[in-house]
């Protein structure tokens, strides 16, 4: 069966902006063609796309549908730079990006794809083991994820391995170490998550043979103010190096030793013939490897 573009752009823009009001402000249609373009597509499918919650939700053909509208909208910027269009709408672009990612290296790479393409991003901020979700159900075109395996659809490209080590400053570790870092220690004294998904510090504790349940956490949800609150003393973390050197070599921050963690990353992104999601990959693959081999 045909999807009418408009009919399944209506639907992903009913997704991206979360109620029918503001999806009409951007369709500039009113909010009841926008409900009846949604009926009409239905009455088609005869399938439930939206759920009509709070937020709004797409089900599981709604996800499709708006999987579709992405790669319409990519395709038909792709044709409208080939054909040499003057006027076409600048392509949108959703990524699913982990934190640590965001705060090191991948702006610089997007950065770097704007200078050569008309071309607006939307990053997804979310733990690098469920980016993936995001672009499974059409939330997102492509995702920097712990996930190998590609999604239905997708390519993936191999970018390093984020590294973590274990800090604290020399205070905390006066405080809650005094006599070393032993498992009754590392059981009682606080860690900092990002969180609650968040098993980077869990996995270093299993490592040492520490119970993670036993030990305090606070959480810090972003990753630069997660790195504040290591260096406030809050409680001890992980971080990438990148984050830490500064401060180890001022000796702010000391590493408090056991195996450093190593996570791997890859980039996926949906199979569509288009020269600015090619561009973002050889950028994002490029500043990945650069910094992630630093």
């Amino acid at each position: 069966m045909w999807i009418s573009p408009e009919l399944a752009e209506t639907v992903a823009t009913i997704v991206d902006e979360g109620s029918f009001e503001q999806a009409a402000k951007r369709l500039r249609i009113s909010p009841s063609a926008v409900s009846q373009r949604l009926r009409t597509l239905e009455s088609q499918l005869g399938r439930v796309l939206i759920i009509r919650s709070r937020p709004i939700r797409a089900t599981t053909d709604g996800a499709t549908v708006v999987r579709l509208a992405r790669q319409y909208a990519a395709v038909a910027h792709e044709a409208g730079v080939s054909l040499g269009l003057e006027r076409q709408e600048r392509m949108h672009v959703p990524i699913a990006v982990n934190a640590d990612s965001l705060a090191t290296w991948l702006l610089p790479a997007l950065e770097a794809v704007t200078r050569e393409h008309d071309v607006t991003f939307e990053l997804l901020r979310e733990d690098e083991a469920r980016t993936a979700t995001l672009l499974e159900s059409g939330s997102a075109l492509a995702a920097i994820t712990s996930e190998r395996r590609p999604i239905a659809g997708c390519s993936v490209t191999a970018l390093g391995f984020t590294e973590y080590i274990a800090v604290a400053t020399p205070a905390f570790v006066a405080r809650w170490f005094p006599n070393g870092i032993t498992r009754d220690a590392l059981a009682a004294a606080p860690a900092i998550e990002f969180d609650r998904s968040d098993d980077v510090q869990s996995n270093w504790l299993r490592a040492l043979g520490v119970d993670p349940a036993l030990a305090p956490r606070h959480y810090v949800p972003a990753s630069e103010d997660y790195a504040a609150a290591v260096r406030l003393s809050m409680g001890w973390g992980m971080l990438p190096p990148a984050q830490a050197q500064a401060s180890l070599e001022r000796g702010t921050l000391t590493r408090i030793g056991g195996h450093d963690v190593r996570e791997p990353l890859y980039w996926q992104q949906w199979n569509i013939d288009s020269s600015v999601l090619l561009a973002i990959r050889e950028q994002v693959v490029s500043h990945a490897r650069a910094a992630l081999a630093a």
